[in-house]
């Protein structure tokens, strides 16, 4: 149990050695897949959605990641049109303490709404990946933090529940719900450090 929860604890403040690639260089499948680990506001936000997701349950296991996953290649998809969005650094920010704040609480929803809350955030984050772009090939760095983005849900998705199966179903909550309190508060932090 010590061991997991300490890989909990690494994989939550952990930040990667490298800063963010600049993809108007080196546009490809691999700098899209590496773009979103490169991040901790992206890595925690991912994590935040798979962590929910895991706890609304059902249909929401997989509907919810998803719809991320879509609405960030839609806003990706804007950005490359030249359509303007505002505030798009400070929402990425709110979404890593809103969505941790709802893991935390364990906040339940019906999975219309939760796709609907995940998606909002994912417009932004999808517009920020494409904004980075400039004249670049979209296609290979799309497909690579697409892909990139929906490991990181799956991996937090299967995080509580394999928990659960090793530390018993109040435990795994317990400790998924922390998760949730500290990606908030990491949240928190890249605010008032940003």
């Amino acid at each position: 149990m010590k061991k997991y929860l300490f890989a909990l604890a690494a994989m939550l403040t952990a930040t990667p050695a490298m800063a963010h690639i600049n993809p108007a260089e080196h546009a490809s499948f691999s700098t899209g897949f590496l773009h979103p680990l490169s991040g901790a506001d992206h890595i925690l936000a991912m994590v935040a959605v798979g962590l929910w997701a895991a706890q609304l349950g059902g249909r929401a296991l997989w509907a919810v990641p998803a719809t991320f996953v879509i609405v960030m290649t839609a806003g990706f998809g804007a950005s490359l049109t030249g359509m303007p969005l505002p505030f798009i650094e400070p929402a990425i920010a709110a979404s890593v303490v809103v969505l941790g704040l709802l893991a935390l609480m364990a906040f339940k929803v019906p999975t219309p709404i939760g796709m609907v809350v995940v998606g909002f955030f994912a417009l932004f984050h999808g517009f920020a990946h494409g904004s980075e772009l400039g004249n670049a090939s979209a296609t290979p760095f799309l497909v690579g933090f697409a892909l990139a983005t929906a490991l990181l849900h799956a991996a937090s998705v299967l995080l509580g529940p394999g928990i659960a199966r090793l530390a018993g179903d109040k435990a795994g909550r317990l400790v998924t719900r922390f998760a949730g309190g500290l990606t908030a508060l990491a949240g928190l932090a890249l605010i008032v450090g940003g």
